[in-house]
C-alpha cells in the first residue's frame, strides 16, 4: 500500500537498527502495540506503550496510518462504487512490488470523492502530459491536490479489518505532533512511509533536527508495511566513542 500500514513494521527482512545520516548514528526502536481502534485515543497508547522506552533526547516517529485510525478518518470498501473515470485512470498507473498503489480502481475513487471529478480529470491529463513531455512526475498528486497522495489502504497485505478500509491523510498533522509531544514529553513526527518513499507530513515545535533528516532516519522504513503492529519509532542518536 502507499503508506506504512496502520500499524507500522519492519518489512521483510527488516531494516538494520541503526542508520546514519550525516555523519550521525541513529538508532530506530519500533515500538508494538495493540490494534488501534477507529477513534481510539492515541495519549493513553502512548503512555503504555512509549513511555517506557523513553529517554532523555529520543524523539519519535509515528504512521500516519495511526492517527488517521483514531481520527476515523476512513472509508470501508462496501460504501465505494468505481464509477467510469476511476476505471480509466488506473489503467495508467504504474504499478509497483508489494505495493496496491492507485492500480485499485475502488481507492481511485476515493480519491475522486476526496478532490472531485473534474479535479481528477485534470490531474490525469495534466499530469500525463508533464510525464511525457517534460519526463517530470509527481503533477498528477499536485494538481489533484486535496491530500490525495496521502490516501491509503484497500490493501490485502494490511493487518485486518484495515485491509477492507481506505486511509485519508491525517487531518492537521502538525497540531496532532505537537498533543502528542506535550503529553508523552518527546518531540514527534507524523510520517508517511512505504517500500518507495517517506514524506514528513507534520512535526512537533521541538523537533531537534529538520524533516530532511527525519526522512533520511526512516528512509528503510521501520515502521514497517504489513502487520507488525509497530506504528512508533523512538529514534535515538547514538553519541561518538
Amino acid at each position: 500500500m502507499s503508506g506504512s500500514g496502520p500499524t507500522g513494521g519492519t518489512g521483510a527482512t527488516g531494516p538494520e537498527r541503526v542508520r546514519t545520516v550525516d555523519g550521525v548514528d541513529y538508532e530506530r526502536i519500533p515500538v508494538q502495540t495493540h490494534l488501534l481502534h477507529i477513534k481510539e485515543p492515541l495519549e493513553p497508547v502512548f503512555d503504555r506503550y512509549v513511555a517506557p522506552v523513553l529517554q532523555p533526547g529520543d524523539w519519535l516517529v509515528v504512521s500516519e496510518k495511526f492517527v488517521t485510525i483514531a481520527q476515523g478518518r476512513v472509508i470501508h470498501r462496501s460504501v465505494v462504487r468505481p464509477g467510469l473515470l476511476a476505471r480509466l485512470i488506473v489503467k495508467g498507473v504504474t504499478k509497483h512490488a508489494n505495493d496496491v498503489g492507485y492500480s485499485d480502481p475502488a481507492k481511485m475513487q476515493v480519491a475522486i470523492m476526496q478532490a472531485g471529478w473534474w479535479r481528477m480529470l485534470l490531474a490525469t491529463v495534466g499530469g500525463g502530459f508533464t510525464r511525457v513531455a517534460l519526463r517530470r512526475h509527481g503533477d498528477f498528486y499536485r494538481i489533484a491536490g486535496h491530500g490525495v497522495s496521502e490516501i491509503d489502504g484497500f490493501n490485502p497485505d494490511t493487518v485486518k479489518p484495515f485491509d477492507e478500509f481506505a486511509m485519508l491523510g491525517p487531518s492537521d498533522p502538525d497540531a496532532v505532533a505537537q498533543t502528542l509531544a506535550d503529553h508523552v514529553g518527546a518531540p514527534v513526527a507524523v510520517v508517511d512511509a512505504n517500500n518507495i518513499n517517506v514524506e514528513v507530513l507534520g512535526a512537533s515545535r521541538d523537533l531537534p533536527v529538520d524533516r530532511a533528516t527525519v526522512r533520511a532516519a526512516i528512509l528503510d522504513n521501520p515502521l514497517g508495511q504489513n502487520d507488525e503492529l509497530t506504528p512508533i519509532v523512538v529514534v535515538r542518536r547514538i553519541a561518538p566513542a
